[in-house]
């Protein structure tokens, strides 16, 4: 249930399912579990999950269905639209939104719906997410803007490849905050540039959208936002739905990607007619539990603060970076520069000289419970860049990874804070990684068992 000032960021750690769990270390001793992996995957609230109990008691099939359950069942899942849409500012009289099961399919979907052709240009960055780079290679000509030394992204050099392309770009698809390193990249300047030159704008707001504000609608005439993507399992409602929002006009042209039931007016054994937008892109039984979990999560930010959060998080990362900097042989994959790193989430990532970037993650799992990421975290051109890697090296670490030899595959470590992290686990994380540093030997010896790599 969803009362008024219940949830604040100065107790919303009492509202995480799961949050005291004890774990297996590898002295046999168990030790409360540290998320550090936020980044990937969030917990989720309580809140979500009695909503998510509560509501199970009437779930039923929606939009066809006359009997009561179903009624209710529809009438849930259709304001969770509406409270998705005043989340993001969007205008709900131009733009559909449409549920999916993640990020992934939110933009492959929008791959498939914009009817590119292999003359049409999808400019992207560097630093995206493979979910954002892929699904453009066998449908466009993918141009890929450059970026700075410290990884952040080199905007004059998108305004050039606007410029040079004039006419053929069709989308500038960028991510809102990079998983890899937390920068932010400034969408609605990058919309305005977009829109100058004759594109439209997706961002993948994946990982921004639980730590920022955002504005689709924008402030000014041309910098709003045409196409989002996002997913719940980001936002403490790990119930399997991603969102898409996009005008209404692009999804009521041409077939939707997948058919079947759900998304026809009518079919005979010669003719097809497809529901309106956004009908028309959910095909099958959707998931209407991952919806109502979505908007209960909704509530919950709005109701704890979106600038709370953002100012709680940025000062467990500047304990983080002060801390760091008492550990011995530290690389750290995060810029110096002061408006960067005010801007950015909470995400670091590193490498510790003499540990090969898995067996560290393991490490701090066994040592520590401390759950972290690591190796490339699908965006490994972004991390090649990051490393310094050079055309030859890569093509090197890619024949190793395909003939299984993995213990000398570069990678990073990446820890991510969530709203409910606090400053007693960045302590706990700093004492595990100093020991780890200060016993690496026997701590070599004693887990020389540990063989596997995760690499993505």
């Amino acid at each position: 249930m969803f009362f008024k000032n219940k949830h604040s960021i100065n107790n919303i750690r009492n509202h995480i399912v799961g949050v005291d769990t004890k774990v297996p270390l590898g002295n046999g001793k168990k030790s409360i579990y540290i998320n550090f992996d936020n980044a990937a995957s969030t917990p989720s609230l309580s809140p979500v999950l009695d909503k998510v109990n509560e509501f199970l008691e009437v779930y039923s099939s929606i939009h066809r269905g006359t009997g009561y359950k179903s009624l209710l069942s529809t009438d849930a899942y259709e304001e969770s639209r509406e409270i998705v849409a005043d989340f993001v500012n969007c205008d709900k009289s131009k733009n559909t939104i449409i549920f999916t099961k993640n990020t992934t399919e939110s933009i492959n979907k929008l791959s498939y719906r914009l009817n590119l052709s292999p003359n049409d240009i999808v400019i992207i960055t560097e630093m995206e997410h493979h979910s954002n780079d892929l699904p453009w290679r066998n449908k466009a000509n993918v141009v890929t803007v450059d970026l700075l030394d410290d990884g952040t992204l080199n905007l004059d050099d998108l305004e050039l490849k606007l410029k040079a392309y004039r006419g053929r770009v069709k989308l500038v698809s960028v991510t809102g905050c990079s998983n890899v390193t937390g920068y932010i990249n400034d969408i609605h300047y990058i919309s305005s540039l977009a829109h100058k030159y004759g594109a439209e704008i997706l961002v993948d707001a994946a990982q921004l959208i639980p730590h920022r504000k955002i504005n689709m609608s924008g402030s000014k005439s041309d910098d709003f936002i045409d196409y989002l993507a996002f997913s719940s399992h980001k936002m403490y409602a790990p119930f399997g739905t991603g969102v898409l929002i996009g005008p209404k006009s692009t999804f009521e042209k041409g077939d939707p990607e997948y058919v079947g039931g759900g998304n026809v007016l009518a079919v005979s054994r010669n003719s097809v007619y497809w529901s309106d937008p956004p009908e028309k892109d959910e095909a099958g039984t959707p998931n209407v539990i991952g919806a109502v979990a979505l908007a209960e999560s909704i509530k919950i930010l709005k109701e704890v603060g979106l600038n709370n959060i953002k100012n709680h998080e940025k000062e467990l990362l500047n304990h983080m970076f002060k801390s760091l900097e008492s550990i011995n042989g530290l690389d750290l994959y995060s810029s110096k520069n002061k408006k960067v790193r005010d801007s950015m989430v909470a995400v670091i990532p590193f490498n510790l000289k003499g540990f090969h970037h898995s067996f560290l993650a393991n490490l701090l799992s066994s040592e520590g419970g401390i759950g972290v990421r690591n190796g490339c975290f699908c965006a490994h051109p972004y991390v090649h860049s990051l490393l310094k890697l050079t055309p030859s090296q890569i093509s090197e670490l890619q024949r190793d990874i395909l003939f299984g030899r993995l213990h000398k595959v570069p990678g990073l470590v990446r820890v991510s804070f969530g709203m409910y992290n606090t400053k007693k686990e960045v302590n706990s994380f700093i004492k595990t990684l100093k020991h780890i540093t200060e016993n690496k030997k026997e701590l070599e010896r004693e887990y020389k068992h540990l063989k596997e790599f995760q690499l993505v």
